[in-house]
């Protein structure tokens, strides 16, 4: 039997893009919340029946709970299904913020499909304002727990489950608003995809469907696993605290063998990962045979296309789940927490294994990888404004990639496509304090030959006494640069009382008080550096200089180069500056290091921050 014709599933595959547009744009245009109005920290997803997701734009939470708990023989037009509950979620939702609709589409009586969409919401309860207590010990102190429930049912509200959610919740206005924004659109992008299988028939779509994730499985294969030889690397990465112990070394191991039987696969063993932590930095990645992990990962291998231009047209579906074999250690380590272990700092581990793959796959593909980042840490203040209303203002800012071996990394980028910083004007509108700087942080990117992307510099200046909080990570373990790069610069937070002396915030911080008059001076980080700073081209680091990007001492201190002239014409002195790299050079001893982790690295591990282990195999 043919398969579909070429021209219908390049329709389906268009339509399901649009819809998955349309969805949030619709939950964007209507939530309440800053989180999800104006960050956009939220995701759509279009799924089959076979609980396959279709889109891959970015990653979505998983239909398989949903099914799990209520079969789709029982499901009817109108329904809609919620859950946040971390370890009843089979591994699609990380931490309880992140409120998870799901819808059924139905075509000829029976489901066909599903549209989703969650979002990192601003209140769900628990301890502190935020539902992200930075020193849990539990996940019951992190707000409310809700198991996969009938929300909606055939059209209906079930206004009692909403009543408990809010009531739960310091912000009820904005979580309903965000709910009922997110339950309309799903069932306006249903409607949408109903159309669909009514215009071309429901057997046509269902092959459109498969050809979609066939296609990506292909794609991958050909493409980028080709493009690793056959054997077995293994890298580290590490968080540097849990908000519970004090700060040390929490390791996650990727061992990765490629294998060409069958075609071609990966298999991802994570054994070596550290018991799971008595802080929120645990992440139950061990569900569904690790069906979430796999299509959170998989983005990475992008990185090996032949452009960047092909990488970006390279869809994440469930195509690449066949591809990745995932083998998690026993119960009680980060990625296989036993409940009730507290999760809602969970991007601690998510994030760094991004960073793990790229790093073992630098080691097996001799450097063809990403230096290291860090995109994604949450900031925040919460007090009461002048009118004596509680107020909650709570932002995930960005932060520099890694230099890539054939260009810079890009700054203040985040990990959520299409998300952003809250827009100054708005804040300041909204909240009792004023933004006195947003910019660039100057220096923050790794050096290298491809300079790592900068982060963000933030000043608050608080107009009222309020509580700051923090839920970030690399503050004291850099974001590693590879094949001679440099690590980049890590998190900070600085408290400038105005005249008195300035006090540093540890990153994990629930209620660090600042007064009327205070600014806060935030940091983010900066990506690490790919290749040699010395081997970086003098007009590049020039134009750097002249753009902000790099400070004239760093770019001696950096890269070797003396910048002379006032700030509006700076120039190379090549002399001064061939003889101070001529100088660098000579000064090295034995064989340069792949990986450079920072200073911090060897605070906390007692052994130098240059990690000499080389691309030739297991290490």
């Amino acid at each position: 039997m043919n398969g579909p014709d070429p021209v219908t599933v390049e329709i389906v595959a268009g339509t399901l893009a649009s819809i998955e547009r349309e969805v949030e744009t619709a939950i964007g245009r209507t939530a309440r919340s800053p989180m999800i109005r104006d960050a956009h920290d939220f995701r759509a997803g279009i799924h089959d029946a076979r609980l396959r997701k279709l889109t891959g734009r970015s990653y979505s939470a998983l239909v398989h709970p949903v099914v799990r708990d209520f079969p789709i023989d029982t499901m009817r037009p109108g329904d809609v299904f919620f859950h946040n509950d971390v370890y009843l979620s089979e591994g699609g939702i990380g931490h309880l913020p992140d409120l998870c609709v799901t819808v059924p589409v139905f075509a000829e009586e029976r489901v066909v499909a599903f549209v989703q969409a969650f979002g990192h919401h601003d209140d769900i309860g628990g301890a502190v304002p935020g539902s992200m207590p930075s020193h849990a010990t539990s996940v019951f102190e992190e707000g409310l727990m809700v198991p996969p429930i009938r929300l909606w049912g055939q059209g209906v509200p079930n206004r009692a489950a909403l009543t408990i959610m809010t009531r739960n919740s310091r912000m009820p206005d904005s979580l309903a608003a965000d709910l009922d924004a997110e339950c309309s659109a799903c069932l306006m992008g249903a409607r949408r995809l109903a159309e669909l299988f009514d215009r071309y028939g429901v057997a046509t779509v269902e092959a459109c469907f498969d050809a979609i994730v066939d296609k990506t499985t292909e794609a991958f294969r050909r493409e980028l696993l080709a493009r690793i030889p056959d054997g077995t690397w293994a890298w580290e990465d590490y968080a540097e605290h849990d908000g519970v112990d004090p700060p040390r070394l929490h390791t996650q191991r990727i061992t990765l063998t490629k294998t060409s039987e069958g075609g071609g696969r990966l298999i991802l063993d994570f054994t070596g990962t550290s018991p799971q932590a008595k802080g929120p930095i645990n992440h139950a990645a061990d569900y569904a045979d690790g069906n979430f992990l796999a299509k959170w990962l998989a983005p990475i291998l992008r990185n090996l296309a032949d452009t960047p231009e092909r990488a970006a047209e390279l869809d994440v579906n469930e195509g690449v789940v066949p591809l990745l074999e995932l083998r998690f250690p026993p119960k009680g380590t980060l990625l296989t927490p036993v409940f009730p272990a507290p999760t809602n700092a969970r991007t601690f581990v998510i994030l760094r294994l991004l960073g793990v793959l790229a790093g073992v796959l630098a080691k097996a593909t001799g450097g063809a990888m990403p230096a290291d980042q860090e995109t994604i840490r949450y900031t925040g203040v919460y007090g009461d404004d002048g009118d004596g209303r509680p107020y909650l203002m709570r932002e995930v800012l960005g932060g520099g990639s890694g230099g890539r071996p054939y260009a810079d990394g890009e700054d203040t980028v985040h990990v959520v496509p299409d998300s952003r910083n809250i827009p100054v004007e708005f804040a300041e509108s909204r909240w009792p304090f004023l933004v006195e700087r947003l910019g660039l942080a100057v220096d923050s990117g790794g050096p290298g030959r491809h300079r790592g992307g900068l982060g963000y510099e933030k000043h608050i200046r608080m107009l009222r006494d309020a509580s700051f909080m923090s839920i970030a990570d690399r503050s004291l373990l850099a974001c590693w640069g590879v094949a001679g790069g440099r690590a980049g610069r890590p998190f900070s937070v600085v408290i400038d009382p105005g005249g008195l002396a300035e006090r540093a915030v540890d990153a994990l911080a629930d209620a660090e008080p600042v007064r009327a008059g205070d600014v806060i001076r935030i940091r983010t980080t900066g990506g690490g550096g790919w290749g040699d700073p010395l081997d970086r081209p003098y007009d590049e680091v020039l134009r750097d200089v002249a753009w902000g990007k790099v400070s004239v001492a760093g770019a001696a201190d950096d890269y070797g180069v003396v910048v002379t002239g006032p700030p509006g014409d700076p120039r190379v002195d090549e002399a001064a500056s061939g003889a101070l790299r001529a100088g660098r050079r000579a000064a090295r001893t034995g064989r340069e290091p792949f990986f450079d982790r920072g200073p911090g690295y060897a605070m906390l591990a007692g052994r130098p921050s240059a990690d000499t282990d080389q691309p030739d195999g297991v290490g």
